[in-house]
């Protein structure tokens, strides 16, 4: 008998939707949202939907497998966990705990996926990494300016006359965004989309502005510009909630707003009209994560920051600078079930280097590797130098559901249970301010274990298992010691499906910012040099000339529809290949036509692919979307750089020049 459960989607998404999950004969049958959810109200994604696949695709890992001899053999669990322990165990007696790396990502978005890094602080403390390939300039962006990263509460939008929705395609990653700009709209709210591509998102908007890629904080810097030429902008709040003004004023005089306009590709009426719309408050700008992906990624984030707050849009209902809601995460306490207090040794490197930290550290080496929540073989740049790296360690451990890229170098492969076959809590930092319950609704496959099992039965074979000496329940209620304090319990949260967490709606509206000095700072105190400034990407031809005469085409590497990453992909049919988007203005140039086969390189690799021609795209410009895996064609961070951006915590994937050209299939 077919019986519908509620659940959670896991996924590190926008959107974090509440499911209706069909289970009979204990598998799952149908995954469908819930209309009750306040946010989500019963739309789901195709990504969500794929999740019933993912739990019943006959190709899931079902038992522990052992590299022997170039081929992976079924071993039992008490075998692979006896090699694995020992193996960390004489690691950290011959050479320090720091000789084990744990390179993790964030797939799953569940309370308990951070059992791992208390397992790692217990051990003594691993090579650990810092970052993020996905956001982690704009956060440290928006740290330097506001002192966190928070975003308005999706009901705010309704109080906003603009929305600018900046380098980002809300209709393929936060579909609940969209339908809330469709409501908006309706009542009048003028919505502007800026973004290298005419999307799905730039069909709802009144106005769509094209724009070169890696040059948004530029654009913000005309439109300052054309705000103080006006004079046009929130005095109040400058003269009496922010620090650093004059540094900003001395950058933008320092620039023509011709220069801007021709580097940016962006016409000079163009700027001056979005400077009045931004004057014509409250304007909401909505930020995505692609324009902080090149090297001048940090710096392109804080001008954008602080073209809201020179117009005046911080703190007030319908405004603000929306890039993350780091508010949601800020409500849990990590500190219970991590314990880093217990790690006695320690040694990052950055999510995007890990590559180059593997091969060249020192005292010690890196001897070992344990990859959790992610597959750095196709999603960390420059791929090549990454196979490299993983193929340089004498072990290494992958925690997975399926056979990832990365899970094929492997020494152990261990099959990981989905979030349909454990009980967690769910939540974003990206968007809505709920935590959604996801029970447990059905039995691993096999021999598929939860995380947290593994772990415990690690650390008891190394001496602290009774710091895991938990249930499932416990950690997860370790995690909610504060919420526990405002009335949100476990049990509220099973009970009702979800919560709502304690969040500004309207973050910074008291005035009072997070910076050391309480004020919006245009010049940061958190730094040594934390002026704003007015740089570029790398790859392009205002920096490197010479570059761009060899690669004369900007790449972008975007999110896919079906697939988080690269976690889907397996399960498509039919399967997929590398569909090589080009601009009208390249295709014109190359020669090339809709299906034609082509290859795209770079001093750092390449990648071959079937064209399809943009309908409307800013010259110049190649889309490969990433996540696909080898046995598909191949990844398209073959062509990335591990490079970082300017404040050291964020990838830069669309600082990318290519180039490309037609040849016959076979080659």
């Amino acid at each position: 008998m077919a019986t519908v459960h509620h659940s959670a989607c896991p996924l590190n998404c926008w959107d974090s939707c509440g499911f209706l999950v069909t289970v009979e004969d204990g598998k799952v049958k149908k995954v469908e949202g819930n209309p009750e959810h306040p946010i989500t109200q019963g739309k789901i994604c195709g990504r969500g939907r794929m999740l019933e696949n993912r739990t019943n695709s006959e190709d899931r890992l079902l038992y522990p497998l052992k590299k022997i001899e170039g081929s992976f053999q079924q071993i039992s669990w008490e075998q692979a966990l006896d090699e694995i322990a020992e193996k960390l165990a004489h690691y950290k007696e011959s050479f320090g705990t720091t000789s084990v790396l744990h390179s993790h990502d964030y797939a799953n978005g569940g309370l308990l996926t951070n059992l791992d890094s208390r397992f790692f602080n217990l051990y003594g403390g691993v090579t650990e990494l810092t970052g993020s390939i996905c956001w982690g300039a704009g956060i440290e962006a928006q740290n330097w300016d506001l002192g966190d990263a928070y975003s308005h509460a999706p009901e705010d939008l309704k109080n906003s006359k603009h929305v600018v929705i900046w380098g980002r395609n809300v209709a393929r990653t936060n579909m609940h965004l969209f339908q809330n700009l469709q409501a908006v709209k309706k009542n009048g709210t003028k919505i502007y989309v800026i973004d290298p591509i005419y999307n799905a998102t730039a069909k709802l908007s009144n106005e769509y502005i094209s724009i070169k890629p890696g040059f948004d904080g530029l654009l913000a810097a005309g439109i300052m510009k054309e705000l103080l030429r006006m004079n046009l902008q929130d005095e109040e709040f400058l003269a009496n909630h922010s620090t650093g003004f004059d540094d900003l004023k001395a950058l933008l005089d320092s620039v023509s707003l011709e220069y801007i306009s021709e580097a940016a590709e962006v016409p000079v009426e163009t700027i001056s009209q979005l400077a009045e719309v931004y004057a014509d408050r409250p304007v909401s700008t909505i930020m995505g994560l692609g324009m902080q992906r090149y090297e001048n990624g940090g710096n392109t984030i804080r001008l954008i920051d602080a073209l809201a707050a020179v117009s005046g849009n911080i703190g007030i209902p319908g405004g603000g600078a929306n890039y993350a809601n780091k508010q949601v995460g800020q409500s849990f306490d990590y500190q219970n079930m991590t314990m880093a207090e217990r790690k006695s040794s320690s040694r990052t490197f950055t999510m995007m280097r890990q590559a180059e930290g593997i091969l060249s550290a020192v005292d010690p080496e890196i001897k070992m590797g344990i990859v959790t929540c992610g597959n750095p073989l196709t999603q960390v740049p420059d791929t090549n130098r990454v196979r490299e790296a993983f193929e340089s360690f004498e072990t290494l451990v992958v925690i997975d559901q399926y056979m990832t890229d990365t899970a094929e170098l492997a020494d152990y492969v261990l099959p990981a249970a989905t979030a349909f076959e454990v009980e967690d809590v769910y939540y974003s930092s990206m968007y809505h301010h709920y935590v959604n319950h996801g029970p447990k609704l059905v039995e691993p496959p096999g021999e598929a274990k939860p995380d947290a099992w593994i772990w415990t039965e690690l650390a008891n074979r190394l001496g602290f298992g009774k710091e895991f000496d938990f249930t499932r329940e416990e950690f997860m209620e370790k995690g909610l010691v504060s919420l526990s304090q405002k009335g949100i319990t476990l049990e509220k949260i099973r009970e009702e499906k979800f919560a709502e967490l304690p969040v500004d709606e309207v973050p910074w509206a008291d005035r009072k910012f997070k910076t050391p000095s309480g004020k919006y700072e245009f010049t940061s105190s958190a730094v040594v040099d934390g002026r704003i400034k007015l740089s570029l990407p790398t790859e392009t031809k205002w920096s490197n000339p010479e570059l761009a005469e060899k690669y004369p085409y900007t790449l972008l590497s975007i999110h896919p529809l079906r697939s988080n990453h690269s976690q889907h992909y397996h399960l498509f049919q039919p399967e997929p290949y590398v569909k090589v988007e080009i601009a009208g203005s390249v295709a014109a140039e190359k020669g090339l036509k809709d299906q034609d086969y082509v290859r795209v390189w770079n001093d750092r690799g390449e990648i071959h692919g079937k064209v399809s021609i943009l309908k409307a795209a800013h010259p110049g410009t190649v889309n490969i979307d990433e996540g696909l895996s080898a046995r598909f064609g191949g990844t398209v961070n073959q062509l990335t750089s591990s490079r970082e951006s300017d404040n050291g915590f964020g990838s830069t994937l669309y600082d990318c020049l290519v180039n490309i050209e037609k040849i016959e299939k076979d080659r």
